[in-house]
């Protein structure tokens, strides 16, 4: 019997795909804005890693259990207070006069992120009953949470042009009131009732581990492989961590349902979503930077340059689902995953021939964009048919922690080897030991020190420096590259041949 749709459907996805997009763009947009903020409130160099971490900490260290929460409580119920804790932490942060004040105002952004990002694939879930509309929904989900992260630098940008670093969290407010009005109206209720005494260990043990986790992802991108706090971080979550999941596969009532694993379609695809997000995030820091410190661009410009990877994604995403009535999810899969591969090695292939410029990388950007909007689609689509509907909220949660930790591991890992390419390919530059050390230290530093310098010096400076990065850029894509590729390996080897988004996968 063919469940009954709900009339609400679109206008539930037009509803979670603004608040998606709100999020996702938070993610981002304190990129653009943090220059101002740094010189209005003069945090110390503590403090200022603080206010960029603690979002994505809080975030990635509370999803898990804000999934399961959603599922006692209520997913509508948990979205209308994530969006009210996101409207209260930003209206913090534009009074905010000091920078703790900044650093708990972002804190309780991620715990309001962390309760609406399951809340919203759950709902989608709930609501769209046939396969094929769900599969679209799960599309434009995919579509508007990668480009609200790429498209968060340009908006921020405009903003913080005209109003200052203040108006990257006062645009929150008026959106997060909108989705809280329109949401208690519109969203409907969905439950997953569950048996058993909450599970206070296993909260404990989640948010401590994935709080170690990420925090020690983010300090082995700053200190480098030879820092012991990041060591010592991932050494604490992977006990924490391990402990946990032994603990859940014995509970009859687990947290989180970690056997959602078993199921090929579900691993492989969980799999492709994080090794995807550590090749494209550490793309975008690069990419980035190269921009501003390599080619001149100012944040904004830098936030605009970057536009032929959402919009690629943006477009991808959305005729992915069709893609997937025509072809098996492992083809559809399989390609994005080829695509990426191909947009992180063109860089270096077409720098091979001669100098790298905008023209050869926008090109690279859309081909990347473009793998990314197909292979996270089908990689979403699968993971969540792979997904009984009564651990739904469990999947919502580890497809998020997929995106949100292999970004900080792309910046961290491979961002720390592009880092040590950079200092291969630096030239003597003939300064004092002091002052080369400084410019060695990464391409940000030599671009104050040459404009220290100032003048014909600054400038020379300043082009081998950016030369220098552009040769350990690119091969460190090369490197990014490998990994959307054996994902590709993995996709085509594990998941079943004939399997498509109208069949359950579990």
């Amino acid at each position: 019997m063919t469940p009954q749709r709900d009339a609400r459907r679109w206008a539930v996805l037009a509803i979670l795909s603004g608040s998606l997009l709100l999020i996702a763009m938070d993610t981002t947009i304190l990129n653009v804005a943090f220059p101002s903020l740094v010189t209005d409130l003069r945090p110390s160099s503590v403090q200022q890693l603080w206010i960029i971490d603690v979002y994505a900490l809080v975030l990635s260290g509370l999803l898990v259990t804000a999934g399961a929460l959603g599922d006692r409580w209520g997913r509508k119920r948990l979205l209308i207070i994530g969006f009210g804790v996101f409207a209260l932490a930003s209206l913090l942060a534009v009074f905010a006069t000091a920078p703790w004040q900044v650093i708990a105002a972002r804190a309780l952004l991620g715990a309001g992120g962390a309760a609406i990002m399951p809340a919203t694939l759950s709902i989608l879930r709930h609501v769209f009953t046939d396969a094929r509309e769900r599969a679209l929904a799960y599309a434009v989900w995919s579509a508007v949470f990668g480009g609200g992260m790429a498209l968060g630098p340009v908006v921020g940008g405009l903003l913080v042009e005209h109003d200052g670093w203040h108006s990257a969290f006062l645009i929150n407010i008026p959106v997060a009131l909108i989705v809280i009005a329109l949401g208690l109206w519109i969203l409907p209720e969905s439950h997953q009732p569950r048996e058993g005494r909450w599970d206070w260990w296993g909260v404990g043990q989640s948010v401590l581990g994935m709080l170690a986790l990420a925090g020690g992802i983010k300090q082995l991108g700053k200190g480098g492989p030879a820092d012991p706090v990041a060591w010592a971080l991932l050494a604490v979550a992977a006990v924490t961590l391990t402990v946990f999941v032994r603990r859940q596969l014995r509970l009859e009532h687990p947290l989180l349902q970690i056997r959602l694993f078993v199921s090929r379609p579900f691993a492989i695809a969980a799999a492709s979503i994080f090794l995807g997000m550590i090749a494209l995030g550490s793309a975008l820091f690069l990419i980035t930077q190269w921009f501003q410190y390599g080619q001149g661009y100012t944040p904004l410009e830098a936030g605009f340059h970057l536009l032929p990877a959402p919009l690629g994604l943006v477009l991808t995403s959305l005729v992915t689902p069709a893609l997937m009535h025509r072809l098996p999810i492992r083809h559809v899969m399989g390609g994005g995953l080829l695509m990426m591969t191909a947009g992180l090695a063109l860089p270096w292939l077409l720098q091979r021939s001669g100098p790298l410029g905008y023209g050869q990388l926008a090109v690279a950007l859309a081909v990347l964009g473009c793998g990314v909007g197909i292979a996270t689609t089908a990689a979403s689509v699968t993971l969540m048919a792979a997904t009984p509907a009564k651990d739904v909220s469990g999947a919502a949660a580890i497809e998020e922690t997929c995106y949100e930790l292999g970004a900080a591991m792309g910046v961290a890992v491979l961002g720390s080897v592009a880092t040590a390419l950079y200092r291969v390919n630096l030239p003597d530059l003939g300064l004092s030991d002091g002052t080369t050390a400084s410019v060695s230290d990464s391409i940000g530093e030599a671009a104050r020190v040459a404009q220290e310098l100032t003048g014909p010096a600054g400038n020379a400076l300043l082009s081998r420096a950016a030369d220098a990065f552009t040769s350990g850029m690119t091969p460190t894509f090369l490197m990014a590259a490998a990994l959307p590729l054996a994902a590709a390996a993995l996709t085509w080897a594990k998941i079943p041949k004939g399997l498509r988004p109208t069949e359950d996968a579990h």
